[in-house]
C-alpha cells in the first residue's frame, strides 16, 4: 500500500479525479486528496474526501507529510506553469515543491493551451526534472473543439502510477527520453469520400511505442489511420494524411529517438475532386504528385546523439538492397527491412520478421509477434545511444 498525495486542478476533466480516487482505494492505496480553489468549482472537496474514505484533517500542514507519490490529475495549464517555474501560492504546490519523491501528472487542457510554445517549453522543463507525464490524448473537448488536451482515462493514469510504484518504466533504460513513433497508413484524398491508400494496420507501430513506454521512455505516437487500439501512456497525435504526419513529425525532430514505422504515401493526387465525384460511367484520369520525404528531411535536421529509425516496406529480391541504398541516402541509423510480399508477415499481421540494418552490420530477427520484433529493434536502439 502506498500513500498517494492526489493534487486535482480546476477543469471539466476534474470529476475524472474521482474516479480514479475509487480505483487507488480500491488498489489498497492510502490516498490524500488536496484541490486547488479552481477545483472546488467542478467538485467539491467533501466528495473526493468521501470516495478516500479520509476525514478532514486538524492538521494545518497535512500536504508537507511525506508521501510515496505526488499525482496531479487533471493538471490545467496554470498549474502546470506554476509547478514549471517553482511558484508556491497555494497549498498544491507548496506541496509540490517539498515533495522530493516521483510525481505523475496529467495534464488537461484546450488544444491550442497544449500547443503553445510556452506550454511546451514548461513541458519540457518539468520532464528534465524528472516528472512523469500520462496523456494528455486526443479527442472532443468540452469546448467542442477536437485535438490533443484530454486527460487521459483513471484507468490509464492509475496503471501509470502501479508502475511507478513497482519501478516500472519510469526505472526503465529509456528513461528521461523523448521518443517520437510513426505507426499506421496515410490516406490521400481523390475526392470527399475516396482516397488512396494502403493496407498498413499500424500493428508494428504501435508495438514499438508500447515496448518504448514500458522500457520508461515519454512517448508521442503519430497515428495514421490505426486500424488497433492505441496503447495506453502514450501521446497520440492523429496524422491521417502524408501533410499532417510530415508536419507533426518536423514539429518533433529535436525527439531523443525517431521511429518513421508509418507507411507514408510517396504520391497524392495533385488536384483532388471537390465533394463526391459521381459515378457516370466515364473513365478518371488522376495525376499523382510527390509527397515529401518526411524521414529524409529529419535526417537531413537531425540533432547531435539523436537516433533516427527508418522502415523499408518492401518485396522480396531486390527489397533489401533497397533497403540498404535508402539508410544510406536517408541519413538513418537503422533501417528496418520487412518483407510485405508475404501474407504472413508485415502489413496487417501479427507476426513479423524482419532485418535490422545498421552500421555495426545487418542483424536478422526471425519470425515472431511484432511486439517482440519491437523489442529487438529498441535494443539496437540502446546500443546506439550507448554509444552515443
Amino acid at each position: 500500500m502506498a500513500r498517494i498525495l492526489l493534487g486535482v486542478t480546476g477543469g471539466i476533466a476534474a470529476y475524472k479525479a474521482c474516479a480514479l480516487v475509487r480505483l487507488l482505494v480500491r488498489a489498497g492505496h492510502e490516498v490524500h486528496p488536496v484541490l486547488t480553489a479552481g477545483a472546488e468549482r467542478f467538485v467539491t472537496e467533501e466528495t473526493f474526501l468521501a470516495l478516500a474514505r479520509r476525514p478532514r484533517s486538524r492538521d494545518p500542514y497535512p500536504h508537507l507529510e511525506p508521501f510515496d507519490l505526488l499525482v496531479v490529475a487533471p493538471l490545467t495549464a496554470n498549474t502546470l506553469a506554476r509547478l514549471a517555474h517553482g511558484l508556491a501560492d497555494d497549498v498544491l504546490t507548496e506541496a509540490a515543491l517539498a515533495h522530493s519523491g516521483p510525481i505523475l501528472v496529467a495534464p488537461a487542457m484546450n488544444v491550442r493551451m497544449w500547443a503553445h510554445p510556452a506550454t511546451r517549453e514548461n513541458v519540457d522543463v518539468l520532464r528534465a526534472r524528472g516528472v512523469e507525464m500520462v496523456g494528455p490524448e486526443a479527442g472532443e473537448l468540452a469546448e467542442g473543439e477536437v485535438g490533443v488536451g484530454r486527460m487521459a482515462e483513471p484507468e490509464t493514469i492509475a496503471a501509470r502510477i502501479e508502475e511507478l510504484l513497482a519501478g516500472g518504466p519510469a526505472a526503465g533504460p529509456l528513461r528521461g527520453k523523448r521518443v517520437l513513433v510513426s505507426a499506421g497508413g496515410t490516406r490521400e484524398p481523390l475526392d470527399a469520400v475516396r482516397f488512396l491508400g494502403n493496407r498498413s494496420s499500424g500493428r508494428m507501430g504501435v508495438a514499438l511505442a508500447e515496448e518504448a513506454r514500458r522500457r520508461g521512455a515519454d512517448v508521442t505516437l503519430l497515428a495514421a489511420n490505426l486500424a488497433v487500439p492505441s496503447p495506453d501512456g502514450v501521446t497520440v497525435v492523429q496524422t491521417p494524411t502524408a501533410d499532417a504526419l510530415e508536419r507533426e513529425a518536423l514539429a518533433r525532430a529535436g525527439s531523443d529517438v525517431i521511429v518513421m514505422a508509418a507507411a507514408v504515401a510517396d504520391y497524392r493526387p495533385g488536384s483532388p475532386h471537390e465533394g463526391k465525384r459521381a459515378k457516370d460511367g466515364a473513365t478518371w484520369t488522376v495525376e499523382l504528385e510527390p509527397t515529401t520525404d518526411v524521414l529524409g528531411a529529419l535526417g537531413a535536421a537531425r540533432a547531435p546523439g539523436q537516433v533516427i529509425v527508418g522502415f523499408a516496406a518492401d518485396g522480396a529480391g531486390t527489397g533489401l538492397e533497397r533497403a540498404r541504398e535508402k539508410r544510406r541516402a536517408k541519413g538513418a541509423d537503422l533501417f528496418v527491412f520487412n518483407d510485405v510480399s508475404r501474407a504472413d508477415i508485415g502489413f496487417d499481421a501479427d507476426e513479423n520478421e524482419v532485418v535490422v540494418l545498421s552500421d555495426a552490420g545487418e542483424r536478422h530477427v526471425g519470425k515472431a509477434p511484432k511486439l517482440e520484433i519491437a523489442a529487438a529493434i529498441l535494443d539496437e536502439v540502446e546500443r546506439l545511444l550507448s554509444e552515443e
